[in-house]
């Protein structure tokens, strides 16, 4: 009989539902549900361009929905019923805490709190707290150096503790009545398994030890004295967020009689451990040794996992090193850019007045350039620097505009900063030893942009594989709730049956690569110049990306 699991992903603008058939892999049914509220499920702050809210009950009527719709689709399918859903899984972005009462209800449901922006769930791409992630990372290198070595050497505003931090400032209200804050990724299981007791809420290893400080080496959550001496009003919290961290595979519950009967499921289904999402998708990439996987959406997300024989203790510059945040027992590594998908948007939308037609047209012209042909070097900064400088503060830049420079160049230069970026992590994990010998990318824009593909090949100089799975995400959820249902014994087994590829390869172009490397350069100047402290000397790199443009032009 077959048997089946349902994937739930969370992403910054939809909540996504896959109903997969465990023997095959099918896609048996597929929902999707659009947060409504603010603009595109996000909601912000005229006078502060770095606030990103959303609202909790966007999240409660989106798995409903979604969910419905994708076991409507799925009752066509052959040989489902409900009762063949062994397990569920769930993926959300992150760090995107929300503050919560005892019964672990969100404060922004509550009528006191309806209208208070600090009581919603603070998006992953809020950088409000840019102020508390520096002055955390000052009082860790003072006094818990080792909190830093595990999350790249600076702790981010985009992270769990910098943002309560912050609403202790904003909003003190809003701080002294939540109870506790509850990672999106954690609410969700809890939610569907009817945990009314904050007390009894189980918590994902991937969201606490990527961006919580979690880590077993020092017993867990950042201690009581080093909380109280950022502000002695986070040390109250330290008691709510419970005892050790959970990888996905292990159950966060089971469904309750209510939301079984929302959603049309038989009550008692295995629900999987939370965990980010680009996590998730890395799972239902097939991420392995000598494997990353990119997620590239708004942001980009890297994942791989070390080979078994290494032991690293630091990577300076990533989101974090962490046993089990990908694949239950493995040290994983995760490092991405704040902002991809967003800077193109922001280009075609904002800066062209354009829409999905001039976006194509762009892609078009901008495709029939050289490499170096636009004579322009851009920063990938415009939403800070996530990796490696792990610095919030920092911001776009674009040098080499002339008279000439048209809107296909400029955009053509956003889509190689991006890949400049990206490949400067790549420099830095492969320093301390983790192997990359291909990446699978997954997300919108690799399906849809084939010149964004094969750029990103020739700067990284890797063959770039595209997963065969639309819903990567979701279905790495889904293989975490097989699991957890007993439908396969290991995520890896899960990986092996459920995972594919697409036949298209992107390989480098090796001419290509080689103007890249030139141009690579000139990025890392500008990198460290306006990343790092201590003068550099550009007087010649307005010159050199001259002698490249003319250099492009004679050969194209």
């Amino acid at each position: 009989m077959s048997a089946f699991a349902i994937g739930l992903d969370y992403g910054s603008t939809t909540v996504r539902c896959l109903v997969v058939e465990l023997a095959t892999g099918a896609e048996a049914g597929v929902g999707t549900y659009d947060y409504p509220s603010g603009v595109e499920g996000v909601i912000g702050d005229p006078a502060d361009p770095h606030v990103a809210r959303q609202n909790p009950a966007d999240f409660i009527a989106g798995t409903e929905a979604a969910a419905r719709a994708a076991l409507a689709q799925a009752a066509s399918f052959a040989g489902f019923t409900p009762e063949r859903v062994v397990g569920i899984g769930v993926d959300a972005t992150g760090s995107t805490p929300l503050p919560v009462d005892a019964a672990l209800q969100p404060l922004a449901l509550q009528p006191a709190f309806a209208d208070r922006r600090a009581a919603m769930a603070w998006m992953w791409k809020d950088h409000s707290s840019i102020d508390e992630a520096e002055r955390l990372t000052a009082r860790a290198a003072e006094l818990r150096p080792q909190y830093l070595a595990r999350c790249g050497g600076a702790y981010s505003s985009e992270w769990f503790f910098a943002k309560i931090w912050h609403c202790l400032q904003e909003d003190r209200e809003v701080f002294d009545a939540a109870h506790s804050w509850v990672e999106f990724c954690d609410f969700i299981p809890a939610m569907l398994a009817g945990v009314t007791n904050c007390a009894d809420l189980r918590r994902n290893v991937c969201v606490a030890g990527h961006k919580g400080l979690y880590c077993d080496a020092w017993g867990g959550w950042p201690d009581a004295d080093f909380l109280a001496a950022l502000d002695p009003a986070l040390a109250r919290l330290l008691p709510t967020f419970g005892g050790a961290c959970q990888p996905i595979g292990e159950a966060a519950g089971t469904l309750c009689a209510d939301w079984a009967e929302r959603l049309g499921l038989p009550v008692g289904i295995p629900i999987s451990m939370g965990a980010l999402d680009a996590h998730m998708g890395a799972v239902g990439a097939g991420v392995g040794t000598g494997r990353m996987v990119k997620v590239i959406g708004t942001s980009s997300c890297d994942l791989l996992v070390a080979p078994p024989d290494l032991t690293l203790s630091e990577l300076p510059g990533v989101c974090g090193i962490v046993v089990g945040s990908v694949l239950p027992g493995v040290l994983a590594v995760e490092a991405g850019q704040g902002a991809v998908g967003d800077i193109l948007n922001w280009y075609v939308k904002d800066q062209c007045q354009g829409d999905a037609r001039h976006f194509a047209r762009l892609t078009d012209q901008a495709a029939a350039l050289a490499p170096g042909q636009s004579g322009l070097l851009a920063l990938d900064w415009h939403n800070g620097n996530r990796n490696i400088l792990a610095d919030g503060r920092l911001t776009g830049l674009i040098l080499g505009y002339t008279l000439h420079s048209s809107q296909a160049e400029v955009f053509r230069a956003l889509i190689e900063a991006t890949a400049f970026g990206a490949r400067r992590i790549l420099d830095r994990i492969e320093e301390y030893g983790v192997p990359v010998q291909e990446i699978v990318a997954c997300g919108g824009i690799a399906e849809k942009n084939a010149m964004f593909m094969q750029i990103y090949a020739d700067v990284l100089r890797r063959p770039m594989r595209l997963s065969g799975v639309v819903e990567t995400c979701a279905l790495g959820s889904a293989i975490a709730g097989a699991v957890v249902g007993g439908a396969y014994p290991t995520v890896e087994a899960g990986q092996a049956t459920l995972c594919r590829y697409k036949d298209l390869v992107y390989t480098p172009n090796p001419a290509a690569s080689a103007v890249y490397d030139s141009l690579y350069a000139l990025y890392m100047q500008l990198h460290d110049s306006f990343g790092r402290p201590g003068a550099v000397d550009h007087h010649d790199l307005m010159k050199s990306l001259l002698r490249l443009q003319r250099q492009a032009a004679g050969s194209h």
